[in-house]
């Protein structure tokens, strides 16, 4: 994983974040990931207002390189009965081709299955996505099948690829890791860690 001068780390997202927001959400492969236009500072400061504030089923952080959020990655639907999750995750186009996402996905799955105890997470994307395709598989994900014309956008339907995480699958030997802080009433907070990012 190539990194700036600081080692890149996960964070919980900050109101201040806004401007780095919208400058990735301008590209439109980054903007269709959102539910909702994010295009003003008003818009951006309600998206994340959503993400510092929704904390029951929703555990969002943003990916800080050298103290500016480059991108995103987010457990969903949070199920502690079940004991599972779903993982997404983006990047501004700059930020790209370094590992950063494979890296954030993996470390958010393993505080998830440590500190949160769930045992399986699943991750999904279009089919027409290798970037995320290649991101899914280093982060330690199983391919497990294709949902046919599963996703409308545009007026055209997509098939979407779906993966799953086991807590108990095997941990690649190259997968790299990084930092992560965690808000302070979040599981684990109160111990110390540090991510590590095999070369």
């Amino acid at each position: 994983m190539t990194t700036g001068a600081c080692p890149p780390r996960l964070r919980p997202w900050r109101l201040d974040d806004s401007g780095a927001v919208l400058a990735a959400f301008a590209h439109a492969d980054v903007a269709r990931q959102a539910w909702s236009p994010v295009t003003t500072e008003a818009e951006a400061a309600e998206w994340l207002t959503r993400r510092i504030e929704d904390v029951e089923r929703d555990a969002s952080f943003a990916i800080d390189v050298d103290g500016r959020a480059v991108g995103g990655v987010r457990l969903s639907s949070i199920d502690r009965s079940q004991r599972t999750a779903w993982i997404g995750y983006w990047l501004a186009p700059k930020a790209r081709g370094r590992g950063l996402a494979s890296a954030s996905v993996a470390t958010l799955a393993e505080w998830a299955f440590g500190d949160l105890g769930l045992e399986r997470i699943d991750l999904a994307h279009r089919v027409n996505n290798p970037a995320s395709a290649a991101v899914a598989l280093r982060a330690g994900f199983v391919a497990e099948g294709v949902q046919r014309a599963k996703l409308r956008h545009e007026g055209i339907r997509y098939d979407v690829a779906t993966y799953g995480r086991l807590e108990s699958d095997p941990v690649p030997a190259d997968l790299s890791r990084m930092a992560i802080e965690l808000p302070v009433d979040a599981p684990g907070a109160d111990r110390p860690r540090a991510g590590t990012s095999p070369a």
